[in-house]
C-alpha cells in the first residue's frame, strides 16, 4: 500500500510543479509533510508533546 501512497504523492507534486510553478510545488510539499506528521501522531507513532515541550536545563 505505501508504494501506491508514495506514487500518488509524487504525482500530485509533479502536477503542482507543472501547472502551478515552484511555489505551488513547495506549498503542496509543505502541506503533505504536515499531514504526514499529523497522521503519524494520530496513529500514535509520534509524540508531538515530547517534540515541542521545552527540555529541562539540568539535562545539559
Amino acid at each position: 500500500m505505501w508504494p501506491l501512497v508514495g506514487l500518488a504523492f509524487g504525482t500530485v507534486l509533479g502536477l503542482a510543479a507543472a501547472f502551478g510553478g515552484f511555489w505551488a510545488f513547495l506549498l503542496v510539499l509543505l502541506f503533505g509533510t504536515v499531514g504526514f506528521i499529523l497522521g503519524r501522531a494520530y496513529a500514535g507513532e509520534v509524540d508531538l508533546a515530547a517534540l515541542f515541550s521545552p527540555r529541562d536545563r539540568r539535562d545539559l
